[in-house]
């Protein structure tokens, strides 16, 4: 199921979002472990909206979309839509200044993000990746055992 392929090469990517995070956070690389954070999640979600048939804006903030198809998952996932939500929301919203600062004052995007902020956003990443690939593997197996 070509679905399923795209999705998977979505978390794949996602995945290797998530290791360079984990990395740029140990190297006190703030902005860069919150940017690849970001771009984790965002792959996660859609990923997890193309299993649920789910065309997803071209956008970063994955929120709307998952809270609009939220019964289009399996309860597990339904219970955690709120913290994906919340999630999104957030990283997208620091995306732009973890890459740029806020050059109108003159803030680097070093002064803008810190160890606290990377930290958090790769807890969110982690946690969304891990929940969407559960998803993954459940539906993946699910589709496997129809005959």
């Amino acid at each position: 199921m070509k679905v399923m392929h795209i999705s998977e090469s979505y978390l794949k990517q996602a995945h290797a979002r998530l290791k360079d995070a984990e990395g740029a956070l140990k190297e006190g690389l703030n902005p860069y472990a919150l940017r690849l954070s970001q771009e984790c999640a965002e792959l996660s979600l859609k990923a997890a909206l193309r299993l649920v048939g789910i065309e997803y804006p071209k956008r970063h903030d994955m929120s709307d979309p998952l809270i609009d198809a939220k019964y289009r998952f399996p309860d597990w996932f339904q219970n955690e839509i709120n913290f994906l939500a919340d999630a999104s929301k957030k990283l997208a919203k620091k995306r732009e200044a973890s890459m740029y600062g806020n050059e109108a004052s003159f803030l680097s995007p070093d002064e803008i993000v810190n160890n606290e902020e990377a930290r958090r956003a790769v807890e969110y990443a982690n946690k969304t990746y891990g929940l969407c690939s559960r998803l993954l593997i459940e539906l993946k197996a699910k589709y496997e055992n129809i005959p």
